[in-house]
């Protein structure tokens, strides 16, 4: 067989050869574009340009700070098919890890959103290693900044070759991209993307059976471009001809309906929080959604419930999937079988609120204490995985073996495995709440509490217990203008657990903190319920 390279440079002359007249439909803070693909690959090329004018050489890390559209679309590819490395950076950490990252990446050029200056400007003497910063704008000058060798660019842009060449020495194997984990202890992890990873991540992506993203479709990465590079989806999307819909700086609930009505999204994808938003406006206004044949959900479990009001109430189908920074990121989807369709309405939907299949290409096994855990459902394990686009190690980092090991990628994610093979989530390994010796999942509560019909929000953690060692507690976010008690809560859990799974405590919130890429932050919030719990105290 022929030995032809997988690379992003054969992505980007498939699309501007074959799908010059598919659009991008971009907002931005001047409001919102349609760009034909044509004009998308010329400006990939004019930014190819701009960056080998500059000295960026192979291997060098060009940074971006910025929400999704279309000039992130653009550097998603520019970047990688000079031989650089495209080092999305998430906009959301802390000061203190912003300049760890660009550090620790060692960005020589950073692609910075108008908007998101002041984030730069904070860390400015602590970044000596950046040498220019290009700001994306869409205003015709720069407007002022205490930083130092910043350029527009549009300007730029509009001074470089339209026909400058992309890299023919590009192999496969080489590192395309840099995501950093936005974990919830310790300092951000770098993770390497190759060519041939994103490459067969895109090709996985457009199966039957996962995502089934394909030119006939619109597709609207709500997840940010900087979280797992908006999981993958504007590579495949460009690739494939997709017509892609960018809904740029902090969307609202209310901008995401408007956009799905107005382009006439087919899929979506974003984490559970972003789709509780999009539920609520949903039941406030009077959207059009009937376009969408998929909403792609992933980051955390998403609640049976939630499910439930998509596909029965707004007749929108549903589909939970897994994934993580260091796996590109899909790893399963909760697609039913053809011969489970026939199965009754509470069977299917316990099957779609579980992770499902492992995708084609991928390979996973459930391990407790060393033993490959039995697929019964029942058996619990940490979820081990290895493929041709999960990570094997982390950027500069020497202590990667304690997530790979033997050829695998240490999840730290406790699951079950039924008799189809389909995975279940039941906890974070360090999520898990031991009472007297028994195992209680916070994720399980999580979701029954979430399926209350009064409530928004839920998390679940655990508390030292002088007898039981730890107990639960359950932290609550009412829907608005909605009144519950402790009480009820208890009793709306008691017919579906055993009695020592009921928290202790349910404790009525305003919010529930969460990390950069909405998911609950379990460190602050057991932070706040220690406080919140020894001001109770009477004694």
């Amino acid at each position: 067989m022929m030995q032809t390279q997988l690379t992003l440079t054969t992505m980007v002359r498939h699309a501007e050869k074959y799908f010059p007249n598919k659009t991008v439909i971009s907002r931005t803070l001047g409001g919102v574009q349609t760009i034909p693909y044509r004009k998308i690959t010329e400006r990939i090329h004019r930014l190819a340009g701009v960056l080998k004018n500059l000295g960026v050489k192979k291997g060098d890390k060009v940074g971006t700070i910025a929400w999704n559209h279309h000039r992130h679309l653009e550097a998603y590819f520019a970047i990688p098919s000079i031989g650089a490395v495209l080092h999305t950076i998430n906009l959301r950490v802390s000061p203190d890890d912003l300049a760890y990252i660009i550090n620790h990446a060692e960005d020589k050029v950073l692609l910075v959103d108008e908007d998101l200056f002041p984030l730069l400007e904070r860390i400015k003497d602590q970044i000596s290693n950046v040498e220019k910063i290009i700001m994306m704008t869409d205003k015709d000058d720069l407007p002022e900044t205490s930083l130092k060798n910043v350029a527009s660019y549009e300007s730029l842009l509009q001074e470089s070759d339209p026909d400058t060449a992309l890299s023919e020495d590009i192999n496969e194997n080489d590192m395309a991209g840099l995501c950093y984990t936005s974990g919830t202890t310790g300092r951000p992890k770098g993770v390497v993307y190759s060519h041939r990873g994103i490459y067969l991540h895109s090709l996985a992506l457009g199966l039957k059976d996962t995502a089934e993203l394909s030119e006939e479709d619109t597709a609207m990465p709500v997840v940010p471009m900087f979280h797992v590079n908006a999981w993958g989806i504007p590579f495949a999307a460009l690739w494939f001809g997709t017509t892609q819909v960018l809904p740029g700086p902090m969307p609202t609930p209310q901008i995401l309906a408007e956009l799905i009505e107005e382009h006439q999204v087919t899929i979506a994808a974003g984490v559970p929080t972003i789709w509780l938003g999009l539920l609520q406006a949903l039941e406030k206004g009077n959207y059009d959604t009937s376009s969408l044949r998929c909403i792609l959900c992933g980051g955390s479990a998403a609640p049976k419930g939630m499910i439930r009001a998509f596909e029965s109430k707004y007749k929108i189908p549903f589909v939970h999937a897994y994934g993580m920074t260091e796996t590109s990121p899909i790893v399963t989807l909760a697609r039913l079988k053809s011969y489970q369709r026939d199965l009754d309405e509470e069977e299917r939907l316990e099957l779609r609120a579980r992770q499902g299949m492992v995708v084609p290409g991928i390979e996973i096994k459930g391990v407790n204490e060393n033993r490959e855990i039995p697929h019964d459902g029942e058996a619990v394990g940490e979820l081990l995985v290895r493929g041709p686009w999960i990570a094997d190690s982390y950027y500069k980092n020497d202590r990667s073996e304690d997530s790979f090991r033997d050829g695998w990628l240490h999840t730290g994610d406790v699951v079950n495995i039924d008799e189809e093979g389909s995975v279940k989530i039941v906890d974070r390994t360090k999520d898990m709440i031991k009472s007297g010796g028994e195992w209680i999942s916070s994720a399980d509560l999580e979701n029954a509490l979430m399926a209350h019909e009064a409530v928004f929000e839920a998390a679940v953690i655990a508390v030292p217990d002088p007898k039981w060692q730890e107990r639960p507690v359950a932290c609550v976010v009412l829907k608005e203008n909605e009144k519950l008690t402790e009480e009820d809560m208890k009793q709306f859990l008691e017919p579906q657990f055993a009695k020592f799974w009921i928290p202790d405590r349910v404790l009525i919130m305003d919010e529930i903190p969460k990390t950069s890429v909405g998911k609950f932050l379990k460190r602050a919030l057991r932070d706040q319920v220690k406080e919140q719990l020894s001001l109770s105290d009477p004694s």
